[in-house]
Order: C-alpha cells, then structure tokens, then sequence
C-alpha cells in the first residue's frame, strides 16, 4: 500500500522540476560531449579505433553494475546529496581523461564517469516522477525529456567552440557541468525519500511493469541504431555525407518536437495505448522507408515522423511508470528503466550493423521495424492479459 503523497506547494514543485531538469541535462552534455570528444582525443594519441570502442562500451557497462545500488545510494545520502555528488564525479572525471596519459587507465575512469551518468539520470527520474503532479506527469516528463535533449545539444555546441585539442573543452564541459548543482541546492527540502526499511530488487520491475521497463530497452536500442546508422543508410542510397548528416539533424529534431505534445497526450488516455500506437506507428514508418526514394521530401517527413514518435516511447514509459510506483519502488523502478536503457544501447547497433550486413543497406530500416514489432507484441500481450484478468476478477 502507498502512502498518502505528502502536499508539496506550487513553487517548491517548480523547484523541484527544475532541479531535476538541470541533472538530466548535465547527463545529456556528458554523453554528448564525451563520447565525441573521447575519441577524438584517443585517435590522436593513436589508438586504434576498436580500442576506443571498447572504451567507449565501458560507459554503458557501468551503467548495468551501478543502477541496482541507486536505491541504497539515494537511501544514504539523500536525493540532493547524490545528485550533487555524481555531479561533482563527473565534472571531475572529464578533466582527469585529459590529465592523465595512460590508456589503461581510461578504463576505471570511463566506469567512474559512466556510473556518475547513470545515478544522475535515474535519480533524477525519480525525483520528477516522485514530484510531479498525477493530473501532469506526461508534461512534465515531456518537459525532462526536453531539457535532456538540450544537455545532449549542448555537447556539440562546446565541441564546436572550443575545438578538441587542448583543456578547453575538458574546462568548458566540468564548467557547464558543475552548473547543474544549482538549482539542485536551491531546491532544499522539498526531495522525496525512501525510508531504511524499503528493500527492492530492480530487475523484478521488468515483470512487475514490463510495457513501461522495456519501453526504455526499446528505446535505448532503436534511438543508438538510428544515430548509428541512418546516415550510412543514406550515403549508402547515394546522398552526400552533407546531406546524409541533415538526415540525422531531422531524426533530432523530430525527438525534440514530439515531447511535450505526446506527453500531453498521455495525462489524457491510457498510457498504455499510446505506447502502443507509438511503437506501431515506429514499426510502420520503419517498414516503409525502403519504399520511399531517400532524396525525396517525403522520405524526410517519414523520418521526421517515426523518430519523433518513436522518441515518445522514452518520455511516455516514464510517466506510466510514475503512475505506477511509489517512493523506494519508484526509486528501484527508474534504476531498472535506466539499465534496460543502457542494455538497449548495447544490443541496438550489432542487431541493426547485422541486418546491414544481410541486406544491404535495408536491413537497417528493416531491423529497426522488428524490433519495433517485438515490443507492439509484448504490449499488446500485456494489455490481453490484463483486460482478461480484470473481466474474471469482475465476473468473481
């Protein structure tokens, strides 16, 4: 049983949101500026380039060890007192990748950093679902998910800016990083807690709200996928790499539109059925590209679309999982939605760079369409049983 949610006044939410907000974003400048920049810094030390692959992977690793121990961490230490530390972990962390030479020690470090990211992100989902108003949660993860899609906007922009070589991007980042700590301190107070006594396993959240859990697995894998690989698929259909990049820029930009309307949306209907159409709509989109000439007007809407729609599936999960837990069971579930996101990554590009291999270049759109069809499939399962296992508890 819950317990009655505590009254939290207008301002103290709003402060609440925002510190949550500037978190997620420090997480969407660390991955965006990092992993670029990373690798640029690696190849110019030489290293080969499957080296900084495997570098790079030890980010999501990390991220699959630390978020079972989010629960105990926000029990220990607070809400703020995490979230201001993992800032402080990965401010510090960017700058000693350009202190310190060895390679062998990107390694640790990398894991460190990319632990730091994934108690950000999951604290800080849990903090605005904790907070937001049951009437406004789809705006309010909508407007989160926003403020993450402007962190990770934010990682090119210093990029381009200060340039790769040198301190000044690792200075710059730390700086934009550190800033997050703000709003954070300012919010005192007015963070939910999990009591000594509540004790959960965060893969048992997979079973107990598989739609809302492997929305993030879904996501995770199709949003890399796509990053990956739907340039390649263009210049591989004869586009410039210009114009093949525009290609991506529109897939971003789709993201960005389709949040806040969809997690409008979802304040208004079954949470449940707007995954469903988003995922159908994805599977669609997907399935179709291979018909539509890649240098035509509508194969850019279709992209625009599908990303823009599919993107939605992060931002509606979330709210159908705050609709769903409480306290440590809330904190517990949005670890468990981080490290399925972190999986996704993982298993998205070899199951697509795979389907490229077989079919050249289609098995892209195709791969993404089924994988897409799984998760219609799990759905659609799901809101079966559930309906059937409501009709025979009314009928008892």
């Amino acid at each position: 049983m819950h317990s009655p949610e505590p009254v939290i006044s207008r301002a103290d939410r709003t402060l609440s949101i925002a510190a949550a907000i500037a978190a997620v974003s420090v997480v969407g400048v660390g991955i965006s500026l990092s992993i670029p920049l990373l690798a640029l810094e690696l190849e110019g030390r030489g290293i080969a380039n499957t080296w900084i692959g495997i570098n790079t992977a030890v980010a999501g690793i990390a991220t699959i060890f630390t978020a079972p121990f989010v629960p105990l961490l926000v029990r220990k230490l607070g809400v703020r007192g995490v979230l201001s530390l993992s800032i402080v972990i990965t401010a510090l962390s960017l700058l000693a990748f350009k202190a310190i030479p060895s390679f062998a020690m990107w390694f640790p470090l990398r894991f460190v950093f990319g632990a730091a990211l994934c108690v950000l992100f999951a604290v800080s989902e849990f903090w605005i679902n904790a907070v937001a108003s049951p009437k406004r949660r789809g705006l309010m993860m909508g407007l989160y998910a926003t403020g993450l899609s402007v962190g990770a906007a934010m990682g090119p922009v210093i990029l381009g800016l200060t340039g790769s070589r040198g301190w000044e991007p690792y200075v710059a980042g730390a700086v934009v990083m550190s800033l997050g700590i703000i709003p954070i301190l300012i919010a005192h107070g007015v963070t939910p807690k999990i009591h000594e006594e509540d004790h959960h396993h965060v893969l048992g959240f997979v079973r107990r709200s598989p739609i809302a859990t492997l929305a993030a697995l879904m996501f995770g894998a199709v949003e890399t996928a796509v990053l990956s690989f739907l340039p390649l698929y263009g210049v591989r259909l004869g586009l410039t790499e210009t114009s093949a990049s525009l290609l991506l820029t529109i897939a971003v930009l789709g993201n960005v539109a389709f949040q806040i309307p969809l997690g409008l949306l979802s304040d208004k209907i079954d949470r449940r059925y707007l995954l469903l159409f988003c995922a159908g709509f994805g599977t669609l989109g997907a399935a179709v590209l291979p018909f539509i000439p890649v240098e035509s007007l509508a194969f850019k809407v279709a992209v625009f679309l599908a990303t823009g729609i599919v993107g939605s599936i992060y931002t509606v999960g979330l709210a159908h999982l705050g609709e769903r837990f409480r306290g440590a069971d809330l904190a517990a579930a949005n670890a468990a939605f981080v490290m399925l996101y972190s999986i996704g990554l993982i298993i998205g590009p070899p199951l697509v760079g795979f389907g490229m291999d077989a079919y050249n270049p289609y098995g892209f759109a195709f791969v993404v369409a089924g994988m897409l069809g799984v998760y219609v499939a799990v759905v659609v399962a799901c809101i079966v049983r559930s309906e059937m296992r409501e009709g025979l508890t009314s009928k008892g």
